[in-house]
């Protein structure tokens, strides 16, 4: 078991490191330097500069899908409750294009083989607390097909953060004209004849 009081400044060194240079360029000695120890004292909590990247991501992921659960488990209507829990989503891509305005597409989408497995599991995770939620608020919804349609609305506004104000702003109008379509009955589709 990896001591997290260690593990933890070499994470953050290592968000500074790759925020500041990305992560092809980053070195495990500016990972070392950056939290204060020496290349072969990180090399005791890290295998190399990959897993450090893979261990972030998953504190970024964890962390995120913690204020999602946290938005999704407070009191308010199911909308801002939904806004909440994709505005966690969604702020992870704001943070790192804010701390890392010329590496963040690289962070976003860096290899994705290092972090495609964390990467699907938080959202599946994400996807079941969303429909949960909308279940529980909308008996008779079809839950997951509901919350696959937030989360692809929430992707589609992570593409341009280019006015950091603008993305949060327009999920919480998204998220509530899509609630509101669960309050009306939904037209069926009829095949020509």
């Amino acid at each position: 078991m990896l001591d997290d009081e260690r593990i933890g400044p070499i994470l953050d060194a290592a968000y500074v490191c790759f925020t500041r240079h990305g992560v092809r360029r980053t070195t495990m000695d500016d990972i070392a330097r950056a939290a204060g120890m020496s290349r072969p004292a990180v090399y005791q909590y890290v295998r190399n500069k990959e897993d450090a990247f893979r261990r972030l991501a998953g504190r970024l992921l964890d962390t995120a899908l913690a204020g999602a659960r946290t938005a999704l488990e407070s009191p308010g209507g199911l909308g801002d409750r939904l806004s909440a829990a994709l505005e966690a989503k969604l702020g992870l891509a704001l943070s790192l294009w804010r701390d890392s305005p010329a590496h963040a597409a690289e962070l976003l989408g860096e290899d994705a083989r290092l972090s495609a497995e964390l990467i699907g599991a938080y959202n599946t995770a994400m996807r079941d607390l969303l429909a949960e939620a909308v279940g529980a608020a909308r008996p008779g919804v079809d839950a997951a097909e509901f919350a696959e349609l937030l989360l692809a609305f929430t992707r589609g506004l992570e593409t341009d953060l280019s006015d950091p104000d603008a993305p949060a702003r327009r999920l919480r109008h998204g998220v509530a004209l899509l609630v509101a379509g669960l309050n009306h009955p939904h037209p069926t589709t009829q095949e020509p004849s």
